[in-house]
């Protein structure tokens, strides 16, 4: 408890100790040590890799929202992997997340390939994800996603895409 209870200043004033925790045996305790990594930027990166084979997907998706917290694009390769091959929905959809979060150029292609080729739930989120690149190829994925055979996702990329005309 005393952990989730952290804010930014006190993770960071405790670094340490939450560092530490991020091994600790207990499922819930990481997580919320993974989760409160992301609030001391990148000196948290460190331990936070540790994070990122834990059995516990609650660890995995706690990593992948710290490390959108973070924002450093030193951790896209493994949120990437994360996005299109964790066994678990939400660490991937966290992972998405994550990767738009960044917005560095290098999230791009792993997004687009999760549009095309992602379980529904994950093209949705990218689809969100995606659009905070400026990229050509961003608007032509969204289109076509709005033609997706998934209810969910078309709806995403129609969201999108209406919002575009309008603000156009």
């Amino acid at each position: 408890m005393a952990v989730t209870a952290l804010d930014a200043q006190s993770a960071n004033v405790h670094f340490i100790t939450v560092s530490q925790l991020a091994a600790d045996p207990s499922e819930p305790v990481r997580a919320a040590a993974a989760e409160k990594l992301g609030l001391c930027g990148s000196r948290g990166l460190k331990a936070l890799a540790t994070c990122e084979s834990d059995a516990a997907a609650t660890v995995r998706e706690a990593t992948a929202t710290a490390y959108g917290e973070i924002g450093d694009a030193s951790a896209l390769g493994w949120l990437a992997d994360a996005a299109s091959s964790d066994g678990d929905r939400q660490v991937r959809e966290a992972a998405v997340a994550a990767i738009g979060a960044i917005g560095h150029p290098d999230g791009i292609d792993p997004l687009l390939a999760l549009i095309a080729d992602g379980p529904p739930q994950v093209r949705r989120r990218a689809i969100a994800a995606i659009t905070v690149f400026d990229d050509p190829r961003v608007e032509p994925a969204i289109r076509r996603a709005a033609l997706d055979r998934n209810p969910g996702v078309k709806e995403a990329a129609e969201m999108i895409v209406g919002r575009q005309i309008r603000e156009a």
